[in-house]
């Protein structure tokens, strides 16, 4: 999915963000060739290992690259490599990142995995692996559908607290001295994120209910957690996901929310961008509806996930007071 235009918005709000925005204390650092090697599959999920670890870790992400598309993502022999001598894996899991479950298994050394949709809850109990459960263009396939799993779990905020604490676990089973550090980063953390959650359902108390429209279900847990309504036809954020083009009569539909303030504000996938998802945002620009960017991966620069998922907080709010007050 190719990648063109940054994310001003957020990336504007980050700018202030990072200013005191809350980095880890120093952990009790070992020596260099005594930190623990971890390997996570995106640098949002190596963001969160680094918040747990400090210092104790030596962390790498195998896909920091906001032009990187996970689910088409192919492997290297460096990041094999990486795994074979990684103490802790961390995967989003659910299909996002298949290649690195791949190589965690062909690996033979047995890391300790932490894999965000296992601890989610949030996976049908018959979809355990909904990558495996539906062939390409049937129903379901992409696990997107309006109440199904979506896959997209770093913007789920209790999942995020969930995999910082099982991080600190198994950090602290490979390296008792420093399971009490560990513990402490991991409730540090997830209080920061507890703060991030209370942000978002404050939109969700000042327009309650405000209807939204998304290019892709990527944001669509934090979208449910700002207590908002998306009104995107299922089959366009399908056809986005899928890397192909909507029938002609679902473009409409979907342009047509842009007309008579049907929606307040538009998401998109700042990484993602087709013929059809520029006609969405043009349309929302010309109607005046203010367009949020969110991501996949952090944005160039940003190495702190709340600091980051706070920006994009604030930026959906700026968006929503906007419409209220051009309304």
């Amino acid at each position: 999915m190719p990648f063109r235009r940054a994310a001003v918005s957020v990336l504007a709000v980050l700018t202030v963000a990072g200013c005191g925005s809350g980095a880890q204390a120093p952990a009790d650092t070992p020596a260099d060739d005594a930190a623990l090697p971890v390997v996570a599959s995106t640098n949002v999920y190596g963001s969160i290992v680094e918040a747990v670890g400090g210092d104790r870790v030596s962390v790498e992400s195998l896909i920091d690259d906001p032009s990187a598309d996970p689910h088409s993502y192919e492997s290297t022999p460096a990041d094999a490599a990486a795994v074979a001598k990684a103490r802790l894996v961390v995967v989003n899991g659910g299909g996002y990142d298949e290649f690195l479950t791949q190589l965690v298994e062909s690996s033979g050394t047995g890391p300790a995995v932490v894999e965000a949709a296992a601890l989610s809850g949030l996976v049908p109990a018959e979809d355990g692996h909904p990558e495996e459960e539906h062939a390409a263009g049937e129903p379901g396939h992409d696990g997107h559908e309006h109440g199904a799993f979506n896959e997209h779990l770093w913007y789920s905020l209790p999942t995020v607290q969930k995999v910082a604490t099982q991080i600190a676990t198994d950090l602290a089973a490979a390296d008792p001295d420093g399971a009490a550090r560990y513990t402490a980063n991991a409730a540090a953390f997830n209080q920061r994120v507890a703060e991030l959650i209370g942000r978002a359902e404050a939109i969700g108390r000042a327009h309650p209910g405000a209807r939204v429209a998304v290019t892709e279900p990527v944001p669509g847990y934090l979208v449910e957690a700002a207590g908002l309504t998306d009104v995107t036809p299922h089959e366009f954020t399908e056809a986005i996901e899928e890397d192909s083009d909507p029938p002609i009569a679902v473009l409409q539909e979907t342009l047509a929310l842009f007309s008579g303030q049907a929606v307040r504000a538009l998401v998109v996938n700042a990484q993602t961008e087709t013929p059809s998802t520029d006609q969405v945002r043009e349309a929302a620009q010309t109607a005046g509806v203010p367009v949020v960017e969110m991501t996949e991966t952090l944005p160039e620069g940003v190495t702190d996930y709340t600091t980051w998922m706070g920006a994009q907080i604030d930026a959906l709010a700026g968006a929503l007071g906007a419409a209220s007050s051009g309304s």
